[in-house]
């Protein structure tokens, strides 16, 4: 019986081991939207060797958050304003990848930057929405060494922009 008992137990978890990225997404409601296009000139993603580095992304979704974190947003707010974002930089991770997120291996290097009122300090946990998200997507690969910093403003007014450094497999 101790023999059997952690065969079982990894049938059981084999479902969600097996899951894609997409899959786990799906699961806690969300799903991507169309990948952004540049808005100026610059490309949304370079790949280089096994890294994949993203620009900074805001909301392609419509309707994202605009003002500073701690005035006219709010901390929940600007939280749900960097998964939004998130989903934006997962639909330009897919698009790079040729529509592949399992090529994700793991988030290396991740910059938030929240739109902040000048007493507001808790970037660290707006920028949780992103990191949450993606941990969702991908497990503990999805969290990689991370800042989050407060901005004086940030381009269209927006709350939240996010930059990424990933590593791929080929």
């Amino acid at each position: 019986m101790r023999r059997l008992l952690p065969f079982l137990l990894t049938m059981i978890a084999a479902p969600a081991l097996a899951a894609t990225p997409e899959e786990r997404l799906a699961a806690a409601g969300h799903s991507l939207p169309a990948a952004p296009k540049p808005a100026a000139t610059y490309v949304t993603s370079v790949e280089t060797g096994n890294l994949l580095f993203l620009s900074g992304h805001i909301d392609c979704i419509g309707g994202g958050k605009r003002g500073k974190v701690g005035a006219e947003v709010t901390l929940d707010e600007g939280k749900a304003e960097a998964q939004r974002v998130g989903l934006c930089m997962l639909a330009t991770i897919k698009d790079a990848l040729g529509g592949d997120l399992a090529r994700v291996k793991r988030f290396v290097r991740i910059l938030g930057m929240v739109n902040s009122a000048p007493d507001f300090v808790q970037q660290p946990q707006v920028i949780n929405g992103f990191s949450e998200l993606m941990k969702t997507a991908f497990g503990d690969n999805g969290l990689g060494a991370r800042s989050a910093v407060g901005v004086a403003s940030l381009p269209a007014g927006y709350a939240v922009e996010i930059e990424a450094t990933i590593e791929i497999a080929r």
